[in-house]
């Protein structure tokens, strides 16, 4: 497992790399939620239904663009 801590702007994004049950390879995992605490946002151990990346770098970075994104949307319908 591989683990990795963001923050952007008023919010946290923690994500994973899983080493996939199924076979080679690694499932992508997200965590958002306020910076200042509460209750998660949004979370999902297995982004893209369980898509299996080659490295654990890529499953990562394919979760904190999902994060971003959802960062993304959660501020416009604010706005």
């Amino acid at each position: 497992m591989y683990f990795q801590e963001v923050t952007e702007g008023a919010y946290r994004i923690y994500v994973g790399a899983l080493e996939s049950p199924v076979g080679d390879g690694y499932t992508a995992a997200l965590v958002v939620q306020p910076r200042q605490g509460g209750r998660e946002l949004f979370s999902d151990d297995r982004l893209s239904c369980g898509h299996r990346w080659a490295t654990a770098d890529d499953a990562m970075s394919f979760a904190l663009r999902k994060g971003r994104a959802f960062i993304r949307d959660q501020v416009r319908q604010v706005a």
